[in-house]
């Protein structure tokens, strides 16, 4: 090697040990001005970060027709409607939220900026929240908030007052040469969100949308347990999977056919796989991956018993808001028969949307539970060092998932995303081996008992599927 060559390779390494010197001092001794504030690591990922719960003070309605009555007794004096200028006018469907009064008893009280007082009961309101039956007060300053937001599944409240102890505090971490413009990176105010869809009266557990036929005109039960081993159990493609049986079993038969077979199996055996009893222990671990739907990315929530292993609530969503994390919980929480409250332990990563879920689950079933967020790859704080192998649980399930999920090349729809993970968890949690169990099943079922092929497991676990739905017909019916 020429001597030349030689000495630029030393002194390349020279360079990148320099430079990694340089990024270390850097880190450790000048921090970025975005550091400096908590909240503003990524603003993007702390959009759900979580307040307390706003006071809430509930408005007492009176009839207007009982106070101008109450007026004309105390005081001998008739209200009269408002006496407007010359063209003024208000909406004629406005009216007070307090006490009802019409249109003619209702100051425009700004100059036409949307505030009105009622000439009756003396109420101030908005026009944007007149029929609210409730008002929203800040919990540090008192301060009504405001609606600024609307959302696909909330509203957004916001703390406006600029004196409020809450801002004030935020508003002191802020870096002093921060500029006007770059404030808005910053969480400052109190926030609130009011959610608009009940996520607790979904039906997790609804019954297939379309009628399954089980009457194999071509193929058998056994053909069909043969394709589930070999494109869930083996992880081949539908693909593959066509062709291993064309030149293992010689079974012709097609990719798309396969398909259907997985799609068919996987919702029926959905319900029994969702209202299995595991008997979960208080411990959960909770995180999402993502798998793509037609090249677009969706996101797989998964929570499961970190001591068990069984995987007790997944969910598939287009996005990665606080919805499905809610319904994962549910699905999750309602394993147990007894909730266990504050001994249960939620183990989860620092996204936000964890602690606004638990906050819905306390105000909508009284599920009262902390969530320890286990941040970083590294154990650089306590909670981390003592939780961090529950962390690593569920990342690994999820290493184990994307393993199958690799070879699908994505899913053709939002459907099929959701039956091919509810596949993959029956199989996960009732037929594939794990050193955990000592290579058994995690789950062992007295139905698959001795049965040594596993194809007729397959075929049993629709079995099962089979007498879930028809029991949950049966529980509609009555």
């Amino acid at each position: 090697m020429s001597p030349i060559i030689t000495y630029l390779i030393i002194y390349n390494q020279y360079l990148v040990k320099t430079i990694y010197q340089l990024l270390q001092f850097i880190a450790k001794y000048i921090p970025l001005k975005q550091w400096a504030f908590d909240d503003s690591k990524s603003p993007e990922y702390q959009k759900f970060k979580v307040d307390k719960l706003p006071r809430i003070l509930h408005s007492e309605t009176v009839d207007y027709h009982l106070l101008i009555a109450f007026y004309k007794y105390r005081d001998n004096y008739t209200l009269t409607p408002v006496n407007r200028k010359k063209g003024a006018s208000i909406n004629e469907d406005i009216m007070c939220p307090k006490c009802g009064a019409p249109h003619h008893y209702i100051y425009d009280n700004n100059g036409g900026k949307g505030q009105f007082q009622c000439k009756v009961c003396g109420t101030t309101f908005k026009e944007k929240n007149r029929f609210s039956p409730l008002a929203l007060n800040c919990p540090y300053c008192g301060h009504t908030l405001e609606a600024v937001k609307h959302k696909k599944h909330y509203r957004i409240h916001k703390c406006r007052n600029l004196k409020c102890s809450y801002y004030l505090h935020n508003r002191s971490k802020v870096p002093k040469d921060c500029s006007h413009k770059e404030l808005s990176n910053y969480k400052l105010h109190y926030i609130y969100r009011e959610f608009t869809v009940d996520f607790f009266k979904m039906d997790l557990y609804g019954l297939p949308k379309r009628a399954m036929n089980f009457d194999f005109k071509k193929f058998n039960p056994h053909i069909m347990g043969l394709c589930l081993t070999y494109h869930v159990n083996l992880g081949l493609s539908t693909r593959r999977t066509a062709h291993a049986l064309e030149e293992v079993h010689g079974i012709k038969i097609s990719h798309t056919m396969i398909a259907n077979y997985a799609m068919t199996a996987a919702a029926v055996i959905k319900p029994f796989t969702d209202t299995y009893d595991y008997k979960p222990a208080n411990i959960l671990s909770a995180d999402e991956t993502y798998v793509k739907v037609k090249g677009i990315k969706h996101y797989v929530w998964i929570i499961m018993d970190a001591c068990k292993k069984s995987i007790l609530g997944y969910q598939v969503s287009d996005t990665r808001a606080v919805g499905p994390c809610i319904l994962a919980m549910r699905m999750a929480f309602e394993k147990f028969k007894v909730f266990p409250g504050k001994a249960l332990k939620f183990i989860a990563d620092g996204y936000s949307a964890y602690p606004l879920a638990r906050q819905q689950c306390l105000l909508e079933k009284g599920w009262d539970f902390d969530v320890t967020q286990v941040i970083g790859l590294t154990n650089d704080d306590a909670v981390s060092k003592e939780y961090r192998w529950v962390k690593q649980v569920v990342e690994r399930l999820n290493r184990t998932f994307k393993a199958s999920y690799r070879v699908t090349c994505g899913y053709g729809s939002a459907d099929g995303a959701l039956y091919g993970v509810s596949l993959w968890v029956a199989y996960y949690n009732f037929l594939r081996p794990h050193p955990h169990n000592y290579w058994r099943p995690l789950n062992d079922l007295d139905q698959l008992q001795g049965i040594n092929n596993m194809p007729a497991k397959w075929q049993l676990l629709i079995h099962l599927g089979q007498q879930t739905i028809l029991q949950m017909q049966k529980n509609q019916t009555v």
